[in-house]
């Protein structure tokens, strides 16, 4: 599972519960572009440096990625980091974009496909910022790992070290609770190096909508004949 939380994976998870017919993430500008000219009716989303990259449609926030927008329509995608994460995995049994908004719909369908798949080993890829950890993906990764703790099938699991402290971080955070767990996820990104982009950006909002737990039921997985994230179930 690929996490880039602030904000591709977000981005592509609302696009798709939103009706986009298929997210397309390509690594450069010029793929997507070529991508998106290939498809009738498409949507060109992407940014650089945090802000919408001159003559796409739309960029990188979330909140953009509205039904009325997007809604029947496919919708090509090229980010900084998170695409560049996803092209990363391309020896990867399946690959399905995690993020916060859709945390415990990705701990469902990712343990199903690791059972049809017969995969013994899950990794979640933190895409971070400039070839740096970010702390926004390590919160959600371990987002994803405590609603998977609550599987009964978690007495099996086995995390690494990183896994676990990930997964730590979060519960210690989530258990806070003084202002709300979405008020307290955002007010964490602010504090993280990609929320403290957005914020000079003036792109605040953004965090708000990164940080709404649980609030997007699908699980993008990758369709590697289109080269398309869709709607995944975890049925093999």
């Amino acid at each position: 599972m690929v996490i880039d939380v602030l904000r591709a994976t977000s981005t592509i998870a609302t696009a798709l519960a939103h009706g986009a017919t298929a997210v397309v993430p390509r690594r450069s500008v010029e793929e997507a572009r070529a991508a998106a000219a290939d498809r009738p009716g498409a949507i060109l989303g992407g940014e650089r440096g945090g802000l919408r990259i001159p003559g796409f449609d739309l960029g990188n926030s979330p909140s953009d990625y509205t039904r009325a927008v997007v809604g029947g329509r496919p919708v090509v995608l090229t980010t900084t980091n998170g695409t560049a994460a996803l092209a990363a995995c391309g020896a990867a049994a399946e690959v399905v974009a995690a993020a916060i908004v859709n945390r415990a719909a990705v701990a469902t369908v990712v343990r199903r496909l690791a059972a049809a798949r017969g995969c013994g080993a899950v990794h979640l890829v933190c895409a971070g910022t400039d070839g740096e950890v970010t702390e926004e993906d390590l919160l959600g990764a371990g987002a994803i790992l405590a609603a998977a703790a609550g599987d009964p099938a978690a007495s099996d699991d086995r995390l690494d070290e990183a896994a676990g402290a990930a997964r730590d971080r979060f519960q210690a955070l989530a258990g806070d609770g003084r202002i709300g767990l979405e008020r307290t996820i955002a007010a964490a990104f602010r504090e993280c190096l990609g929320g403290r982009n957005l914020v000079a950006l003036g792109m605040e909002a953004d965090l708000l909508a990164a940080a709404a737990i649980d609030t997007v039921t699908v699980v993008p997985r990758l369709d590697r004949g289109r080269g398309e994230m869709v709607p995944g179930d975890g049925s093999g």
